[in-house]
């Protein structure tokens, strides 16, 4: 881990990184735009999870509302990872020692992980087997729901996590 930390720190005192810190608009500019990927992605995957859950837009077809929703989460969430990159490297060494970070990291995998398994039916029948579409969607929906819930709370624990001195 130590060698992990070194190359955070080389990261945190390169020339991007003390730019993002002399800069008055540099730093809030890009979290504000990480904020709102992340709004746009998750916000948009919220509903898409209620949708899943059966609790609301029941009335439209669950793979019509996935299909027009599905590129601005994408987006959305590329926009949120490339400006946390950014982000990151501008503290590299001290978030990466923060433990919030970790589990945030851990939590976006899972999420990956499950929405991977949602994409691809017949992984999903493997996986749940026995079980009806209804029930995979609710448990799909219902795991993400909370991942990214857990992404978003971890995430803003990291600033209170970050070791001083």
């Amino acid at each position: 881990m130590s060698q992990l930390i070194e190359y955070a720190q080389r990261i945190e005192d390169s020339q991007l990184a003390t730019a993002l810190h002399e800069s008055l608009y540099a730093f809030p500019l890009l979290e504000g735009t990480h904020l709102l990927g992340l709004a746009l992605s998750v916000g948009l995957l919220a509903i898409i999870d209620l949708r899943l859950l059966g609790l609301i837009l029941t009335d439209i077809p669950k793979e019509q509302l996935l299909k027009q929703l599905r590129p601005w989460v994408l987006w959305g969430f590329v926009g949120a990872f490339l400006t946390g990159i950014v982000l990151l490297a501008s503290e590299a060494a001290s978030i990466l020692s923060s433990p919030p970070f970790a589990f945030k990291l851990l939590f976006i995998l899972l999420a990956g992980i499950n929405a991977v398994i949602f994409e691809f039916k017949a992984v999903r029948a493997w996986i749940f087997k026995g079980a009806d579409s209804v029930s995979r969607d609710k448990w799909a929906g219902g795991i993400s729901l909370g991942l990214w819930s857990l992404v978003i709370i971890s995430g803003r624990l990291i600033p209170y996590f970050i070791p001083h001195g």
